[in-house]
């Protein structure tokens, strides 16, 4: 405050997008589909259609990109779903990595 007056300096402040991460699920031999479908649909919140397409692309080609999230997000919802899976007895592994 100089001589009464108020003054403030007003400065640009660049807010970044937060960095998002792939989540991809990996295929093997004992977890079922409908586990799949369902944690998709329960977890990540997808329609029957794009739950069964991320599916088959985890059975045919190996993994299926479940989709871009926010760090904090994704971990988050990779440790619910493997959190599913062990209460199953399912080896489901479900991965995070940079997008």
């Amino acid at each position: 405050m100089e001589n009464g007056i108020i003054t403030s300096n007003k400065e640009k402040v660049k807010v970044k997008k937060p960095k998002h991460y792939k989540v991809v699920m990996h295929n093997d031999d004992f977890t079922t589909m409908e586990f799949v479908v369902d944690v998709l649909m329960t977890v990540f919140n997808k329609d029957l259609n794009e739950s069964n397409k991320i599916m088959m692309d985890v059975h045919k080609i190996g993994k299926g990109i479940v989709g871009l999230y926010p760090f904090d997000i994704a971990t988050t919802k990779v440790a619910i779903a493997l959190g599913m899976a062990k209460e199953e007895g399912f080896p489901f592994n479900i991965t995070i990595e940079e997008a």
